[in-house]
This record gives C-alpha cells, structure tokens and sequence, in this order.
C-alpha cells in the first residue's frame, strides 16, 4: 500500500517537472516576470512559498527586491504578490476585467464548499449572486438588519455579565447566530447547539486544507481520486469530514426556515423571504439556489472575520487602557447613561469611528486577501504576468507601510482623526478587499462590530487578567493563521461592568 502512494505522488512530480524542463528549453519572448526569490531546478518556489506569516515574509521579500510587485513559481503556477494599494489599485481596481477570477481550488469541491461566493469563478453565475448581494447587502438597505443586530448584540451583552469569563465564546456566538439569524431566521440558544458545532468542526478542518501548502491535492488533483481508506490520504479524509459538517450546517437551519415558513411563524430573514416570493409570485431555481449559497456563505465565511476583528477589539482595549478611556468618554456624552448606544450615535462618535478603522487597520481579519486570478496575459511596470497566475494583495503590509502609516504597529486611532478631533480623510477599510471582488457585506459586517465595540465599552470595563498574587497577566502579541483567516490567539483579560445603571440596562434589554 504505501508504494501505490509513493507512486501516485511521484508520477505527477515526474510529469511537472518534465513540463518545467520543456519551457525552461523554450526561449521565452516576453518580458521578466517582476522579481521574487531565485527558483529551484523543477520545483521553482515551492519551498519559498510561506504556510504561515506569509503577509509579514512577503513584506520583507518586497524589502530585499525593491519592489511592491513580487513573482514566485511553484511545479508551473505563478503567483504575484501586491504589496502596495498603488499596485492593488490599478490591477484589481482599474484592470478589474482581468483580475476578477478565482483559481480553482480543488480541494475546495472535494469539502462542498466550491458553491460559496467568494471562491466562484468570475463568470454569469458570480454575477447573478452579486446582483442579488447588492440588493440585500447594499449600504441604504442596511436597516433591515438594525432591529436583529440590536438583539445579537445585547445578548452578548447579557452574556458577559452573566459569565464575563466565557467571554470569547460569548463573542462566537455573536457572529454565528447573527448570520444563522439574518438569514435563516434561526437563533441557536447556546454553543452546544448543534448547527454552531458543525460550523466551528467545519471551519477548522477547512482552514488546515486551504492553508498554503495545507493539501497536495490542489498542486496535483488527482490526489483526490486517491480512497480515503488509503494510508496517507489525509486531505481525502480530512476533506470528507468537512463535507459532511458542511451538509449539516446547510440542511439544519434550511429545514428549520422551511418549517417556520410553513407554519406560518418564520421570523423575517434572507431564506424566509426568499420562500414567501417562492409561494407567492414564483422565483426561478437560479435563484433559489443563489439565495441558499449566499445564506451559507454569510453563516460560514462573514461570521470567522466578525469573530477575528472582536478578538483584536477585546485585545487592545486591555491593552491600551488610555484608549478605552477615550473612547468612553465619547460614549459617556452622546449617549448618556439612560440607554445603550444605537446605530444613530455613529456619526456623532469621531473617536469611535477612528478606533473601529484601527482595529481593521492593524490586524486585518484576512491579512492576504482571497485570491484573484488572471483572465488573460497582462503587462505592468515593465514585467510579464501570466494568465491564470494566482494573484495576492498583501492587505496586512498595505496597513503597515510605514510611508502610509507612520507607527504602523502602535495602536492608535488618532492617526485617522485630523487636529480638531474630527475623522480625516483616509476613511477606506483595507481590510474588504479591493476591485469586483470587495466583500458585498462590508455594509453589515462594519455596523455589527461598531455596535459591539461601542455596546461593550458603554457598558463594561475590558482589563487586563491578575494572577493569584494580583499582578498583570501577560498579555502575547501572536496572532494564529486558521487558512486565509487570522486570530488573536487566546486573551487573558476580564471584563467589570462600569456602574449599576449600566448593569441594569443590561438586564432589562432583550432576554437572552
């Protein structure tokens, strides 16, 4: 058995590599690729390409080759890597009909996950689902959200005064019911619920397998054929397994919405809409099974970046106790004691807006954006790039480029603030991505984490852990990759709520 797997993993290496030796044979007439690491007899830069920190290696590569534009080739796939928004800007923005494609991630279709939005590629079905992302998502529709992000919201709120301990399981179950609840009209009522299980189980095999590096299986894709009862095909089983989550998470809360629909009791959300048209002035197929993969891309992929954005707020407010205070003070006169922030407070909270572009500025959610993919052969700066090449804009660099960001890995809102104290001009969020392929949710994933930041700080006081003896706890900078996704690694602070008339707004809000 272990022979049969050593020559399914030797025959497409033999084959690559004799492909690679073919065109290195071959003259090539266009111009340099644009600079990189050397490559490697056969295998190019398949040792260079980082699994892990890659926003931070790639950085310092454009550092070495004096460069914001980076190549790199690994067994004949070319990738190019955007260090600077000058560079992001005019290839995925203003040459957008060309870099709007996705690679095809095979693995991706093996875990039953090819449907999600961001991973289709740039053709008439992408189209249909943006349409549709546009009219639910756009930013003057936002306010059918307000009332069930409100809820969500404050049930954290309940839950940190309850046990402020869990807090972090508190901040999952934020993003995960508001996205189960927005579009399926489901609310999960604890963290054993069994949809928000196969989400997390789902979410964390997924991100080992689309890691860089993380499965052969998308270098050589006949791999995948390979039975997952084979010794060694670990990405087949793995694979399997998510498949699997990923079918629950799709029929638990679908079946629940079908059911409220027909007892007449759904609550308004994506789905039940989507139902009622149904039934009533008929929809297309095309478009039911949009809806059903833009439900399900908002339940699995907006909900991990809503959890890692909350993660770095709770970290640097424990930190930066100088910050909170601020941002309290802010609070403490626009909104008052009497009653919890709402989204109408946003415009009058300069210091709050500043801090919530700080917290997607200095640890961007996804540091390297989702790929994009070449359409056809294209020409920038003097260098040669490729159709089909994998193309990688380095958001975590572009927010610490020192020439931009002066400081740029000190926490401090002030650097979107002018000397009046009101928001300057730098008001784009890096972290959405760029071109065609800009997160369509931007809209309600920046008001969910404002009001969260502004609802927790009205509220509670973030500190930093004591130990037994009463001293600070020390608090770790590292951060963990989980695929194209970053987290705060574990946090040890706590949360005190700030007076009794905050405690009992809390306990008089919504029931948990």
């Amino acid at each position: 058995m272990p022979l049969a797997i050593s020559y399914a993993l030797l025959i497409p290496l033999l084959l690559w590599g004799a492909i690679i030796a073919l065109r290195r044979v071959v003259k090539n007439s266009h111009p340099p690729y644009p600079p990189g690491p050397k490559p490697k007899f056969l295998i190019g830069n398949a040792l260079d390409i980082p699994v892990e920190g890659a926003s931070e290696i790639y950085m310092e590569w454009g550092r070495k080759y004096n460069s914001g534009i980076l190549h790199v080739e690994a067994l004949g796939n070319h990738i190019i890597i955007l260090n600077t928004v000058e560079d992001a800007d005019e290839l995925l923005e203003k040459r957008a009909n060309n870099y709007s494609d996705r690679p095809v991630i095979p693995i991706a279709k093996m875990m039953g996950w090819h449907t999600q939005m961001p991973l289709l590629g740039y053709n008439d079905e992408w189209r249909f689902h943006r349409k549709i992302c546009q009219q639910n998502f756009r930013q003057g529709a936002m306010s059918q959200y307000f009332p069930v992000q409100k809820r969500k919201v404050h049930e954290m709120l309940q839950g940190l005064l309850k046990t402020p301990e869990e807090f972090d399981e508190h901040n999952h179950m934020l993003s995960i019911s508001l996205a189960l609840s927005s579009m399926y009209g489901y609310d999960p009522i604890s963290w054993k619920d069994p949809c928000v299980q196969a989400a997390e189980k789902a979410a964390t095999l997924a991100g080992s397998l689309l890691a860089p590096g993380g499965s052969f299986v998308n270098i050589f894709p006949a791999l995948g054929k390979i039975p997952a009862w084979v010794p060694g095909a670990i990405s087949v089983r793995l694979a399997g397994e998510v498949r699997r989550y990923t079918e629950e998470m799709k029929r638990i809360p679908m079946e629940y919405a079908k059911r409220k629909f027909a007892d007449e009791t759904a609550v308004p959300s994506l789905v039940a809409d989507m139902l009622e048209r149904k039934f009533t002035e008929g929809i297309s197929d095309e478009e039911e099974n949009a809806i059903e993969n833009i439900a399900h891309t908002v339940y699995t992929a907006a909900s991990d970046t809503t959890i890692g954005a909350t993660k770095t707020f709770f970290y640097y407010m424990a930190k930066h106790p100088e910050v909170q205070t601020k941002a309290q003070a802010e609070i403490d006169r626009v909104v008052g004691s009497k009653r919890l922030p709402d989204f109408s407070d946003r415009e009058r909270m300069p210091y709050l807006e500043a801090m919530y572009r700080e917290v997607l500025r200095i640890a961007p959610p996804i540091p390297m954006c989702v790929p994009h993919a070449v359409s056809e052969d294209d020409y920038y700066k003097g260098y040669f790039i490729p159709k089909g090449a994998v193309v990688l804009a380095n958001i975590w660099g572009m927010t610490h480029d020192e020439n931009r960001y002066p400081n740029p890995y000190t926490f401090n809102p002030e650097r979107f603030l002018d000397a009046t104290g009101a928001l300057n001009d730098d008001h784009r969020v890096l972290a959405y991505g760029f071109g065609r392929r800009i997160c369509v949710g931007k809209y309600v994933g920046s008001s969910t984490l404002w009001l969260m930041m502004v609802s927790v700080l009205a509220c509670f006081e973030i500190e930093r852990s004591k130990d037994s003896h009463g001293n600070y706890v020390d608090m770790n900078d590292e951060y963990e990759d989980f695929g194209i996704v970053r987290h705060k690694k574990k946090i040890a602070c706590t949360f005190k709520v700030r007076s009794e008339e905050a405690k009992k707004l809390i306990s008089t809000t919504y029931e948990a």
